[in-house]
């Protein structure tokens, strides 16, 4: 046997398999936005810790018609936004506002219950333009589920950036780490969020908590996934095999490169009753969110 074979094959046992690939379900939400989702879907329900993945857009506006989504609640889990293009104006019933431009993350924590709107910001109605972007959807563990709202809102130039010795692959390093750099963001269970844009002839050995589930989703181009280099092209999620090891992408040479997200987090394992923009573990919790919204105890947001 050629050692170097041996040596090749020692090497892809310490990474997961890409054992499936899901592609994106397009449909309209909130105010009409357009959105790729991969899950939940018919064909893939969730992703414990995960609850959603939207890609918003990419669509280009005209003057006057880009949209959001306006005056909605959520309790019992966290929205993670992430801009690309575009920029967005959010404001909840703490009396809490801000906006999101190209680059910025925010990551908020509904807990116990917030109403909140996610609007075009004011000037980007105005004069159109392209919007694209992100938002995932993480659960909340049973004893958080009823924590106090908060907000983390990590502004482009915020957030590491990372870039491997041969300059191939670039990673912005949303939650966890990759490359030596460490994100700023808390988390409330081990996360790992990475934007990745990576050459032709680009590799990513990526390292990640032990027992985290890990999903891959292609923003453009194609790559290749896990140690079968299980081939993924834009829109389409990865999911890799749920063991302890190492992720690695590749693009080849000769390729068009790939931009991607990728995932991890540890799954909470415990029991998930959801409807709509409310994610608790019982269906009396449920009804009690519903009633709590409805009589106004997630408060209301203000006119400006």
């Amino acid at each position: 046997m050629n050692p170097a074979i041996n040596e090749g094959k020692d090497r892809l046992s310490e990474f997961r398999k890409g054992i499936r690939v899901v592609s994106s379900v397009v449909s309209r939400e909130g105010g009409g936005f357009l959105v790729h989702r991969p899950f939940p879907t018919g064909a893939l329900r969730d992703f414990d810790p995960f609850l959603l993945l939207d890609e918003m857009g990419p669509v280009n506006y005209r003057p006057g018609e880009a949209v959001g989504a306006p005056d909605h609640p959520h309790r019992g889990f966290e929205t993670v936004t992430y801009m690309l293009e575009g920029a967005m104006e959010h404001r909840d019933s703490a009396g809490h506002a801000g906006k999101l431009r190209p680059g910025d993350v925010q990551w908020m924590t509904a807990g116990s219950g917030v109403v909140h709107s996610e609007l075009p910001e004011e000037e980007f109605l105005r004069k159109g333009g392209r919007a694209h972007g992100f938002q995932l959807w993480v659960n909340l563990p049973r004893k958080d589920k009823m924590i106090r709202p908060r907000y983390q809102e990590i502004p482009r130039e915020g957030i590491p950036v990372a870039t491997s010795p041969d300059g191939k692959t670039v990673v912005r390093v949303i939650a966890g780490e990759s490359l030596g750099k460490k994100a700023v963001i808390d988390t409330r269970i081990p996360i790992t969020y990475l934007h990745v844009r990576m050459e032709a002839g680009g590799v990513l050995d990526q390292s990640l908590p032990g027992g985290s589930r890990v999903f891959a989703y292609v923003v453009k181009g194609e790559g290749d996934f896990g140690s079968e280099q299980t081939r993924a092209v834009e829109h389409q999620m990865v999911i890799f095999e749920h063991r302890d090891g190492k992720v690695t992408v590749s693009v080849p040479e000769g390729g068009t490169g790939c931009e991607f997200l990728l995932i991890a987090g540890t799954p909470l394992e415990e029991p998930i009753a959801r409807y709509g923009p409310f994610v608790m573990n019982t269906e009396e919790e449920i009804h009690e969110a519903i009633d709590d919204y409805r009589n106004g105890r997630m408060g209301m947001i203000r006119p400006s």
